[in-house]
């Protein structure tokens, strides 16, 4: 049943909304990311208090904490992700292990499959969709990231990278843990601040997270349904759906081949 998903889009709608970025270089491997002394930036990060002041955010007290740090080369880490340096998606599958992941899938599928068939009947999206992108997106739930997103957008508007978005998932960070009341510095996101085994940026989490518990995995699953069920039903094509979740093909097709080859992998071990 090959790339079932792969439906013509009836109306496409450029968002910029992103889910995540995947925590992987070309090479596979993870770039040493140097961490920059906080005082190299601190007219950056005066600015930055006083501009968020005025909108009515207290940051300044956030900075001060012994946890704060500013990542200084954040933005090599997105100019060296595997979907901007990969050619090929067959060297991109390699990358994210393909083949190992189409087996944690069933495994993850045989755990958790009450409720990815809840979200499945909520969302009509298919179960093999939203474990193909937990699988691609978190390995599953088992790689959440090593960074904080607080610093993460701290960091990108200190260094001048992609400040506009920074800003504006900052602002959305803040809402959130102070409607939750979480200690931001509690949680922990990729690169590009998102959270969860879902990999949600803050806005995604504010519109269409799903629960309340931001790490539990069945939050995850009907998150992603949610969140492809909501572009589904506005381009008409569950592969639009899918770029929307992570703006790259070759994403896009390794998730789109993950999901078909647990399905046929499932039905053959049920042969």
């Amino acid at each position: 049943m090959k790339n079932r998903y792969r439906r013509a889009a009836f109306l496409k709608i450029f968002l910029p909304v992103f889910v995540f970025t995947l925590p992987f270089t070309a090479s596979g491997q993870a770039i040493e990311d140097t961490l920059s002394t906080k005082e190299k930036y601190q007219e950056e990060l005066t600015a930055l208090a006083r501009s968020f002041e005025k909108d009515g955010y207290k940051i300044d007290v956030l900075m001060k904490d012994e946890r704060f740090e500013v990542y200084g080369t954040i933005g090599n880490r997105f100019k060296n992700s595997a979907e901007r340096t990969t050619p090929t998606l067959d060297e991109y599958k390699d990358i994210i292990d393909f083949d190992k992941k189409v087996d944690q899938g069933l495994d993850f599928m045989a755990e958790y499959g009450d409720q990815l068939e809840k979200a499945e009947q909520e969302y009509d999206i298919p179960k093999y969709l939203i474990t193909a992108i937990i699988g691609i997106e978190s390995k599953y739930g088992q790689v959440l990231g090593s960074y904080n997103p607080f610093n993460v957008y701290i960091s990108m508007m200190a260094v001048d990278y992609r400040a506009d978005f920074a800003e504006a998932q900052l602002k959305e960070l803040l809402e959130f843990v102070n409607r939750k009341e979480i200690d931001v510095f509690t949680l922990k996101s990729s690169y590009a601040g998102a959270m969860s085994p879902a990999q949600f940026i803050p806005y995604s989490v504010n519109k269409w997270w799903v629960g309340t518990d931001i790490h539990d995995m069945n939050n995850s699953i009907m998150s992603v349904g949610n969140y492809l069920h909501y572009f589904h039903e506005r381009t008409g094509s569950l592969s639009t759906a899918v770029l929307r979740y992570n703006p790259s093909e070759l994403y896009r097709d390794a998730v789109l081949d993950l999901a078909d080859a647990i399905e046929e992998a499932e039905k053959e071990d049920a042969e």
